[in-house]
């Protein structure tokens, strides 16, 4: 694991600040990095990526997204255009701002992604010129996938963002940016005036008195993210703290509130989680407790009959068992 190094001047520390909102365009890029990843990765998103792969069939959308996860793949780089300056948590303002990127910038930030490819796809070229066509074929690619992928859960999203938003400014009106900082994300480390974050490449990034935009981030999870380009105004993207019910439609939050008050909040998360079928290490990943508590936990659901637990080579698989289903779906007629 590499180290990006953030470096804060005198000026940059009272230049800390919270983002006003989720950024449209940031959870955009990461959503298609989740919907490329395997589930066994990014258990947090197991239900939803099925959804959308479901979405995404029925709507004969496999080519648009197969482009947009070569234009943002999950790699070191990805342009920086795709995820402008200036947090908009409006979807339209956000993507308005992307399409009104200079030619320049747009072919520097391509030329630098094909860069990454042994054999580019031809259509880079295109994009890269930044005509109206081009640029209309982008804009077209990028409102399809949010409003069949997203936009059903932008709301949910938007609300889990404000309370990680909310918590982070309490921490900084209580302990100021020392305290702030120091609890941004368990990879992050704070030693003054250094921010050490772990990263995918070797970096340092000196503020220089512009000082730091922190933007939360609902579909980020492998940590802290910064733009490439050190020239443009420097913001960290981090993870938020997810709840496993992120998904559920307002009737399944519903349903899963009556669950914790039934089962209590872990056991019901972990009877919605393992849906069909969890390791005991995908289980506590997505719980956010140690391996031997999702155990304990499995344990009790299943001597209570909610799920069985079959072995699949070295690992074991929890699945509910059909009291299991029928409790989960309210339906034990």
């Amino acid at each position: 694991m590499e180290t990006l190094r953030i470096h804060f001047g005198r000026e940059d520390l009272t230049r800390v600040r919270l983002a006003a909102g989720h950024d449209a365009m940031w959870e955009f890029v990461l959503s298609v990095h989740q919907l490329a990843l395997p589930d066994q990765y990014v258990p947090f998103f197991t239900t939803w990526r099925r959804r959308a792969v479901g979405a995404v069939t029925a709507t004969g959308l496999e080519g648009t997204v197969r482009r947009l996860a070569q234009l943002m793949p999950a790699t070191p780089y990805f342009p920086d255009f795709l995820t402008p300056v200036g947090q908009r948590s409006c979807f339209e303002a956000g993507l308005e701002n992307v399409l009104s990127t200079p030619a320049r910038r747009i072919r520097a930030d391509m030329a630098r992604l094909a860069g990454n490819y042994r054999r580019p796809p031809s259509w880079f070229g295109t994009l890269a010129g930044a005509d109206t066509e081009s640029l209309g074929w982008l804009g077209d690619a990028v409102r399809v996938y949010h409003d069949t992928l997203l936009a059903p859960y932008t709301r949910r999203l938007a609300e889990i963002v404000d309370a990680d938003l909310s918590r982070r400014a309490r921490d900084l009106a209580m302990g100021g940016v020392d305290r702030l900082l120091s609890g941004l994300h368990p990879s992050a480390r704070w030693e003054p005036p250094v921010l050490t974050v772990d990263y995918v490449v070797d970096r340092d990034l000196y503020l220089d008195g512009r000082g730091l935009l922190l933007i939360p981030v609902f579909f980020g999870v492998h940590g802290p993210i910064s733009l490439a380009d050190q020239s443009l105004n420097p913001m960290l993207v981090y993870p938020v703290r997810r709840p496993p019910f992120w998904e559920l439609s307002d009737g399944g939050r519903d349903r899963m509130d009556a669950l914790s008050e039934l089962l209590g909040p872990t056991r019901a998360a972990a009877l919605h989680l393992v849906d069909d079928g969890l390791t005991t290490t995908a289980l506590a990943g997505a719980l956010g407790v140690s391996v031997s508590a999702a155990s304990r936990h499995a344990t009790a659901l299943r001597r209570a009959g909610l799920i069985h637990t079959t072995r699949h080579g070295r690992h074991v698989l929890h699945i509910r068992t059909r009291l299991g289903e029928a409790l989960f779906k309210g339906d034990l007629s």
